[in-house]
């Protein structure tokens, strides 16, 4: 079970997904840390039914968001993104067997969140020293002391840390990516993010097709179409704008009014 570290501070919870077909999970943001349920089969079923039954005993409270991303995200309802000076990204971390697949996401990545120009944003390359050594601090729960000394390093007022947790370019593409926005003040987890994108699954071929009929100039959305699914750079960049629309400042403040009204 893969762990994506939201703990402590709070107790509201984040929805996940698995795929198209939004399933609503519970992520308390309390002490309990717990993650993704596995993505197949009978083990899948089993983290499902464990993990609802701990938040049926937590009390934490669902929130659900339609479309495609709308569990595989959470954004803290306490805290407006939109108020974070710098962002410092830290070069993905890698977890499949292509060296470069890292990087490509990374790049692809920053280009999308700065077009959002919700916040100032640089990149710790993995050539830089201090990469390592913040990967190995963010990964697990950093004190104070430790964000503080990340802060003026970085000179940057949160952190995004993550890792492209599987990648797979043949005989179909996959990505899957886990992500946290991180908070350098206090340590609370901004936005939080894992998902698998899967160019065989139909809902993925659909809202490709959406993709580059919204973003490319009309009339050549079909030969485009064809190329995200056999370009890997294309591909890329379909999750990338995937990733960056869910900071969208609109579903931040509807979230957030969800939790107020709830409160």
């Amino acid at each position: 079970m893969n762990n994506l570290a939201i703990t402590k501070y709070h107790h509201q919870c984040a929805t996940y997904t698995n795929g198209p077909e939004a399933i609503s999970i519970g992520i308390c943001h309390c002490a309990c840390g717990l993650g993704h349920p596995a993505q197949h089969g009978l083990h899948h079923l089993r983290g499902l039914l464990v993990v609802m039954f701990v938040l049926f005993l937590s009390g934490c409270r669902l929130y659900r968001e339609n479309g495609p991303m709308g569990g595989a995200y959470y954004i803290n309802p306490d805290k407006d993104i939109r108020s974070i000076g710098r962002v410092a990204m830290i070069e993905l971390e890698n977890e499949s067997s292509y060296p470069q697949i890292s990087t490509d996401v990374t790049e692809a990545l920053f280009l999308a969140l700065q077009k959002k120009q919700m916040f100032g944003l640089t990149v710790v390359t993995q050539d830089d020293p201090s990469w390592r050594g913040l990967h190995s601090e963010l990964d697990s729960t950093p004190t104070l002391k430790q964000l503080l000394a990340i802060r003026e390093m970085l000179k940057c007022d949160a952190v995004l840390v993550g890792t492209v947790t599987e990648y797979q370019p043949y005989p179909r593409m996959a990505i899957g990516v886990r992500l946290k926005l991180l908070d350098l003040n206090d340590g609370q987890i901004l936005w939080a993010l894992e998902q698998v994108w899967d160019s065989a699954d139909r809902a993925t071929e659909t809202r490709i097709k959406r993709y580059f009929q919204s973003q490319m100039r009309s009339g050549f959305a079909p030969l485009r179409e064809e190329l995200v699914v056999m370009s890997s750079l294309k591909f890329i960049k379909f999750v990338a704008y995937e990733v960056a629309e869910t900071l969208n400042p609109r579903r931040q403040d509807e979230r957030a009014k969800y939790f107020r009204n709830r409160s």
